[in-house]
């Protein structure tokens, strides 16, 4: 179950954090955030995904689809060690972290531009479906 939003400091300065611990290990949560393909199965706001990426890393470009409508450009700004960011629209938008916590535990969080608070609650409806998918796909490879 996700918790409920915080403010922390993240590499990226305060921001609005909500997390979730999933039945999966890191490198399986980590290949689900990363995927671009999986966007659309766990992002709300996401219908489709154009990128020559499938694989989020520094400096990846494509276009997001939000919600069935426009065509927005996104570019990846930082990725490593479990954490990556990305801008949407020139505009920073939300960091995307797992942090390992066993065998088959890790926690996944969002981190958000406290100005777009209210995208929390997308968040949490995202964090559920990542959870889904990553421990469905940890269960598929044992």
């Amino acid at each position: 179950m996700a918790s409920l939003p915080r403010i922390e400091r993240t590499p990226d300065g305060r921001r609005l954090v909500v997390d979730r611990v999933v039945g999966a290990d890191a490198d399986t949560v980590w290949r689900t955030l990363t995927d671009t393909e999986q966007w659309p199965e766990w992002g709300p706001s996401v219908t489709a995904v154009r990128s020559r990426h499938r694989y989020v890393e520094p400096g990846a470009r494509g276009e997001v689809q939000v919600a069935g409508g426009p065509w927005i450009p996104f570019e990846v700004e930082t990725c490593g060690n479990y954490r990556w960011t990305w801008r949407v629209a020139e505009i920073p938008a939300t960091g995307h972290a797992v942090t390992p916590l066993g065998e088959d535990r890790s926690r996944v969080a969002f981190e958000i531009p406290l100005l777009a608070g209210g995208y929390a609650v997308v968040c949490h409806r995202a964090l559920d479906r990542i959870a889904s998918i990553a421990e469905n796909d940890e269960l598929s490879t044992e």
